[in-house]
């Protein structure tokens, strides 16, 4: 996930590449009005997400990156991020969080997790779920975004997690077997 996490955040921003800077700021009605807004929302959720994950998981040096950086404010509505900004930190975070699972063990992704919400609202999840949000929160504004796209006309080519699967090989020279019910 955290390798098709950044696969499709490179080439949205790719994509708000093609666009002009008017059109990549534009109030587009969504909820959080502009592409550049709704890209720069995923990007300040992501770097809560790894904060929570590297104080409760302290001695994870994939983390570290993430440590000592300030927080962005939450996103919630229209804002002018700077492009170029943006894309530099997305991919400081997609190669913290791609590290991130590489250096986890099912042991942490089992683990109870306490972290506060924006609201101070405190909660203990297993970490394992929690990381599951985080990509599927990440998808879904994803989504959104690619519908902004699309009405100035860009296409952002495939996004299905599916493209990033590696055809099927058998091992060892063996057939695959029917599966039996």
């Amino acid at each position: 996930m955290a390798r098709y996490n950044r696969w499709m955040n490179s080439r949205l921003y790719a994509a708000t590449g093609q666009l002009g800077d008017a059109e990549a700021r534009a109030d587009r009605g969504a909820f959080f009005g502009s592409i550049l807004s709704t890209l720069e929302h995923i990007l300040a959720a992501d770097e809560h997400w790894l904060r929570r994950f590297a104080t409760g998981f302290p001695k994870l040096a994939s983390l570290d990156a993430v440590r000592s950086e300030p927080l962005p404010e939450l996103v919630r509505g229209l804002t002018s991020p700077d492009l170029e900004r943006l894309r530099a930190r997305r991919e400081v975070i997609d190669d913290v969080l791609v590290a991130f699972t590489l250096e986890a063990t099912d042991a942490v992704y089992a683990a109870p997790m306490t972290y506060a919400n924006s609201a101070g609202e405190s909660f203990t999840r297993e970490a394992g779920l929690v990381l599951r949000h985080v990509f599927n929160h990440q998808t879904h504004h994803r989504g959104q975004a690619t519908t902004l796209f699309s009405q100035p006309g860009v296409d952002v080519g495939v996004t299905d997690l599916s493209a990033l699967i590696p055809a099927w090989e058998p091992r060892n020279g063996s057939a695959p077997q029917p599966l039996e019910n």
